[in-house]
């Protein structure tokens, strides 16, 4: 009897798969290999510093970057990525887990962000928008006078639809 329920510990592991939809899995392993920036499968210090230079933030501590990887239980595998991010959105809103996503972005916390920054941003990285995209984007949500986009105003609209007068 022992040895089945330490089988099952085992397969509790892994069902950290079926919290998320699929195409979510492939959107946070893509999120995974644009972090693993030596790719060699896990995520650390390294790769971290790495992921937030590349995000334009070059003076990010040593000790931050030492407790987001403290975060885990150990090395940062996908398996391990993917249920840490499951228990950071377990109980999460769409909309919250879309303002969290927009304040990588904005490290100050403003809630705006530069129209032409995160154009390159979504042109660039991973699953790339392309300028038709980004001209439908900024269609529906014309950035300010500024030049910024307002990414709280976006994740609403995306979360509830736009408010009918």
């Amino acid at each position: 009897q022992a040895p089945k329920k330490a089988k099952k510990k085992v397969e509790g592991g892994s069902n950290v798969f079926s919290m998320f939809e699929q195409t979510q899995i492939q959107e946070f392993k893509e999120a995974f290999t644009i972090m693993d920036q030596n790719r060699d499968g896990f995520i650390d210090k390294a790769d971290l510093r790495d992921t937030f230079a590349a995000l334009g933030r070059l003076n990010v501590k040593n000790e931050e970057l030492e407790d987001m990887v403290k975060e885990a239980p150990g090395p940062i595998n996908f398996t391990v990525f993917l249920t840490m991010f499951g228990e950071k959105l377990k109980g999460t809103d769409p909309e919250e887990t879309l303002l969290n996503a927009f304040k990588i972005f904005d490290p100050e916390g403003k809630g705006h962000i530069k129209a032409d920054y995160i154009k390159e941003m979504l042109m660039t990285q991973a699953d790339r928008f392309s300028q038709e995209e980004i001209n439908q984007m900024f269609a529906a949500f014309p950035p300010d006078v500024s030049g910024n986009l307002d990414y709280k105003n976006l994740c609403y609209v995306i979360t509830h639809g736009e408010e009918k007068d």
